[in-house]
């Protein structure tokens, strides 16, 4: 053969390539209609003076859907596949957006909100465990720092796409039902995966998540600190924006800012990790940095409602060091886990983080409505001192 005649990938590289652009491209379509949805349903209920608390409680309801499914997402995967677990989220997800579209009925929306976080806890486990699977081992930060990166970028999209159209406009709703038909699509793309090589004696179900939790407890106590902030306070920011007298459209704009401090972020986040001699090491390292800076901007916190633009620098920094602790968990139990194994530790990775999630938007929401100077500050200063706390005292051991 001739010396300058180009390689030739290989089958296994050629389709590591298509469904790395699969699970890339149908997780951000989706994505970007699930963060129009969320935002709109929920300035909806406002509209309708529904409390500030049962508004929280909505959105705790998809973290919860999320957290019951995670469980059980090796068991499927491992039952089903995990390709077939995708169009199954996919076409859920696509369902629950028609339903939506049909009903005002609140019992209804709690339900559907229930199912579409089901769906999306599928979605989650079983695109993160893929895209381990498929990207290379030297350049895995960088790919899962892209993949948080557009995830990020969604935060963004979604919620800025929504305030361009307005809640309240028949086309919004149109729009994200067709966003979400275009991920499923796209997800019937993903090629045929190859049968994990610990299909048969791996653990799954219960006995599965707790032995990747005794392997794993730091990564995964980052994961839920990473949830509270990057999803679950960002979640309830309209409300808090709305508590501090900003217009519906700003408050929604706090959304898209925490996701720009994602965006911006994880990406140098992941290059950097894949630059350190002793990759673990660097790992745990900058998401010591990212803990710190983490606390730091909430200290900020009790002045934000004297000096309501503090409010910007403030989520973007929760937005850009949440995403870069997840993203550095996953990066690290990609590096260490395959098969079965890495969807139980990536199941247990998600339920950590949706724990996180799920606690804030719930709590955050009360507090809000009880004490937005004291309280909820309060209580974001306490999960972020735990997180820095926890990722120093793993340090002295080591």
């Amino acid at each position: 053969m001739n010396a300058a005649t180009p390689a030739t990938p290989t089958p296994a590289a050629g389709r590591a390539g298509m469904g790395l652009l699969a699970v890339f491209g149908s997780t951000f379509i989706e994505l970007v209609g699930y963060f129009m949805l969320s935002p709109m349903l929920l300035l909806r209920l406002k509209n309708a003076e529904v409390s500030t608390t049962l508004a929280g409680l909505y959105v705790a309801t998809g973290w919860l859907g999320i957290f019951l499914m995670t469980p059980f997402a090796s068991s499927v995967a491992n039952r089903v596949g995990q390709r077939q677990c995708l169009w199954l989220a996919g076409a859920l997800l696509s369902l629950c957006a028609v339903v939506y579209a049909q009903t005002q009925t609140l019992w209804i929306w709690f339900l559907l909100n229930l199912l579409s976080g089901s769906a999306m806890s599928l979605r989650w486990v079983l695109a993160e465990a893929l895209i381990a699977e498929f990207c290379p081992p030297t350049r895995r930060g960088r790919y899962v720092g892209l993949f948080q990166t557009l995830v990020s970028a969604t935060f963004i999209i979604g919620p800025a796409t929504m305030a361009w159209l307005g809640p309240y406009d028949p086309r919004t709703m149109q729009l994200v039902i067709a966003l979400t038909l275009a991920g499923l699509a796209w997800t019937l793309l993903i090629p045929p995966v190859p049968s994990a090589h610990d299909a048969q004696s791996a653990r799954v179900g219960v006995q599965g998540l707790l032995h990747a939790l005794r392997a794993h407890p730091i990564i995964m106590l980052a994961g839920f600190v990473g949830g509270f902030f990057e999803t679950g306070v960002t979640s309830i920011l309209p409300l808090y924006g709305l508590s501090l007298h900003m217009r519906p459209e700003a408050a929604a704009g706090l959304v898209a800012i925490s996701g720009l401090g994602g965006m911006l972020l994880m990406i140098p986040a992941g290059l950097l990790a894949d630059r350190y001699p002793d990759q673990a090491h660097g790992r745990r390292q900058l998401m010591l940095y990212a803990a710190a800076a983490m606390l730091l901007a909430t200290c900020a916190l009790p002045w934000v409602a004297q000096t309501p633009w503090l409010s910007g620098p403030v989520v973007f920094l929760w937005g850009g060091a949440g995403a870069s602790l997840y993203g550095l968990s996953m990066t690290d139990i990609g590096s260490r886990e395959k098969g079965i194994t890495l969807v139980n530790s990536t199941a247990v990775l998600v339920l950590t983080y949706t724990l996180g999630g799920l606690i804030a938007s719930a709590l955050s929401a009360a507090l809000i409505d009880w004490s937005p100077g004291i309280a909820f500050p309060a209580a974001l200063l306490l999960v972020s001192a735990l997180g820095l706390w926890a990722l120093l005292r793993e340090r002295a051991l080591r």
